[in-house]
């Protein structure tokens, strides 16, 4: 088996000296070669290479916007190619964690090599966005609005080490600068939803982490099913912390006068009169307009 292992050196939990140990166990069992990153879209370009040539596998050890270009690299053509295989390098590792894989990256490579001995794997659907400037994979969420501004905001401050706190304090400030936008969504086959000013939409339940707690949105969603969308109609002091409260409690957000939520959706449509922001698994892709949102079932096969 020819195997790929993508490291992003600038992760929060990844090391040279992890590096080497995972590089190690996985050549005991592979044919290895390892690709260190040294600039945003770098992942993307290496597990591309790694389709095109033909290998079995590619592990991205990173954070999950790591994963996230390693998934749209090998996906760039479509579905097939190489599995995956994740070792989590960052502060909150989503995907790694929606999928059950330890934290630890020690105990993530034992059992991405005993899954390999076993030959396990999963197939897992993924989220795609779609834009007038091309599409692009996402593996547990994307949004538009607030949430996208935040993330810009943050990218901002890339001399800052990022972490839940950071992203707390920015989002506060978005909050407070209020500059809220206008967005239409519209499901196959029902009227147009209009004067939104946020849409969250999972791949899978939770939507974040807060630090060790998980953010719940859309708590129904899965790799196995459509999509989950949570849209509010206003952002009032009141809206935002009855669905903060909802979000961090165990059962997630549940009901509320301004909100809309739908579940296991296979498309929708998100629009505004002004270029709005789209951010994908934590990473800005641009201003849009118009963006359709779907899910894909069985993108791609991860080991787990």
């Amino acid at each position: 088996m020819r195997a790929v292992l993508v490291v992003n050196p600038q992760a929060t939990a990844t090391s040279p000296a992890g590096r080497d140990v995972l590089a190690h166990a996985l050549a005991s069992q592979v044919k290895l070669d390892v690709v260190e990153t040294d600039y945003r879209g770098h992942a993307l370009i290496a597990a591309a290479q790694a389709r095109t040539d033909g290998v079995d596998l590619v592990v991205a050890h990173g954070g999950d916007g790591t994963v996230n270009e390693v998934v749209n690299g090998l996906l760039q053509d479509g579905p097939g190619g190489p599995m995956l295989g994740v070792v989590p390098g960052g502060s909150a590792n989503v995907f790694a964690r929606a999928l059950g894989l330890p934290r630890d990256p020690v105990e993530a490579t034992h059992r991405l090599l005993t899954a390999l001995e076993e030959g396990r794997g999963r197939d897992v659907g993924l989220g795609r966005v779609e834009t007038e400037a091309g599409g692009r994979w996402f593996t547990f969420n994307a949004g538009m609005g607030w949430d996208a501004d935040v993330v810009a905001d943050v990218d901002r401050k890339r001399g800052k080490r990022t972490g839940p706190g950071l992203y707390a304090r920015t989002a506060l400030a978005r909050y407070l600068k209020g500059e809220h936008h206008r967005l239409t969504v519209e499901f196959p086959g029902d009227e147009p939803i209009e004067d939104l000013r946020l849409v969250f939409v999972s791949n899978t339940d939770p939507w974040t982490y807060l630090g060790p707690r998980p953010v719940r949105l859309n708590p129904a969603a899965t790799f196995d099913d459509g999509l989950g969308v949570f849209a509010l109609r206003r952002l009032g002091m009141g809206t935002v912390l009855r669905h903060a409260s909802q979000a961090l409690s165990a059962s997630g957000v549940r009901s509320g006068r301004h909100l809309v939520r739908r579940d296991d959706v296979d498309t929708l449509l998100v629009s505004a009169q002004e270029p709005v922001k789209l951010q994908c698994d934590g990473d800005l892709i641009g201003e849009f307009s118009t963006v359709r949102f779907r899910g894909v079932e069985k993108a791609v096969t991860v080991v787990v």
